[in-house]
């Protein structure tokens, strides 16, 4: 499962932004580099991830480092699937 190539399109598609504008990188900055990202769709992606992978993230556990980078929201699906 390449989980990279489906937070980037879980961005992309809650986003609604072109393909290109995310970058499938690690160092690709999302919050505060992306216009239409906001507290909507970040609930959005958050619902999106946890019913693709079974995961649940509770309030806590979600700050703005989570969304700095396509990197870290990355690590962060990782780190919920242990």
């Amino acid at each position: 499962m390449d989980i990279q190539a489906n937070v980037i399109a879980f961005l992309q598609s809650t986003l609604g932004v072109p393909i290109d504008v995310i970058k499938a990188h690690p160092d690709t900055q999302v919050l505060g580099a992306i216009p239409e990202m906001d507290s909507t769709s970040v609930v959005g992606i958050l619902a999106s991830l946890e019913e693709q992978y079974g995961i649940v993230v509770d309030d806590d556990e979600i700050d703005a480092d989570v969304f700095t980078t396509a990197g870290s929201l990355n690590a962060f699906v990782e780190s919920k699937l242990g």
